[in-house]
């Protein structure tokens, strides 16, 4: 049985553990508040440019691109994003489960694919798992600006766009509240799910069609993935938020329980102390 101190400095641990998650929780829910303002914000320029490439590319006969072609598929390309760092729950393990074993299924070796990731925890899993690395890039901030991922996002469509990969699919946790997130696989190119909601609208066009394809197609596939970025970090946020309040939670039901089991081996401690003086006493009268 553990002695009074040893449980004593039990107590005292985790009680200092849950002032530390207690304040990760804090941090994580005011990223959580910015993060997903950042996403919202980003929606509507999203779906303008969406429904600005459905109108050309859907509205107008004769227009095609490349990166609106399907081919044949030799190699795939996976842009997989995860976080930097973890204790964030099951965050990035769903994400990286889901990838690597839609790329099990979908090829017989690691020659037909590789990927691109965003964040050091995918990194280290696909490195230890012997799975190619053509791009990454690691330690954004909470807060992420396009300019910081512009470079991994034009090499990613560029390796589309020059035949080195015939398919690129986008991995990425999607906000749905600060309690759900959902793990999402989206076919980024070539680009052929790109209707929109809204009627299409009749343009005059200065320069052709096809010029302005040429400009805005690689900015649209762009965009999609600063979109999941800024989506995932608002998952990432929300993620780390639950699991410290679950850590805290834990942690005030074992101190809890060894509060308890401290006053009960005290009181067993100081029921024996007085048996003893009671025993010494009647031994002495007799």
């Amino acid at each position: 049985m553990a002695s009074l101190r040893d449980i004593k400095s039990r107590i005292t641990s985790t009680k200092k553990t849950s002032q530390i998650t207690k304040a990760m929780q804090m941090v994580s829910a005011a990223k959580l508040n910015r993060a997903e303002n950042n996403a919202k914000a980003f929606v509507p320029y999203m779906e303008k440019i969406q429904e600005v490439v459905a109108n050309i590319a859907l509205g107008s006969t004769g227009v095609t691109h490349p990166m609106m072609q399907t081919r044949v598929v030799k190699k795939t390309a996976y842009i997989v994003i995860t976080s930097d760092r973890g204790l964030a729950g099951a965050y990035n393990s769903n994400i990286l489960r889901t990838a690597f074993q839609a790329m099990k299924e979908r090829h017989k070796s690691n020659d037909e694919f590789a990927v691109v990731v965003i964040g050091k925890i995918g990194l280290n899993f696909f490195k230890k798992r012997g799975v190619p690395v053509v791009s990454e890039i690691t330690g954004l901030g909470d807060l992420p600006t396009f300019a910081t991922i512009k470079d991994i996002a034009s090499k990613s469509v560029s390796l589309f766009e020059d035949g080195t990969f015939d398919e690129l699919y986008l991995y990425y946790n999607h906000f749905v509240s600060a309690i759900e997130h959902v793990v999402t696989e989206k076919k980024l190119l070539p680009l052929t799910d790109i209707a929109t909601s809204t009627k299409l609208t009749s343009y005059e066009f200065e320069p052709s069609q096809e010029d302005i394809l040429e400009v805005l197609l690689p900015q649209y596939a762009e965009t999609l993935i600063y979109g999941a970025l800024l989506d995932g970090k608002a998952s990432e946020h929300a993620a780390r938020m639950t699991a410290m309040k679950s850590a805290t939670d834990n942690a005030k039901e074992l101190i809890n329980n060894l509060t308890l089991k401290y006053n009960r081996a005290r009181q067993a401690a100081i029921t024996q102390e007085i048996s003893e003086i009671v025993g010494g006493a009647a031994a002495q009268q007799q």
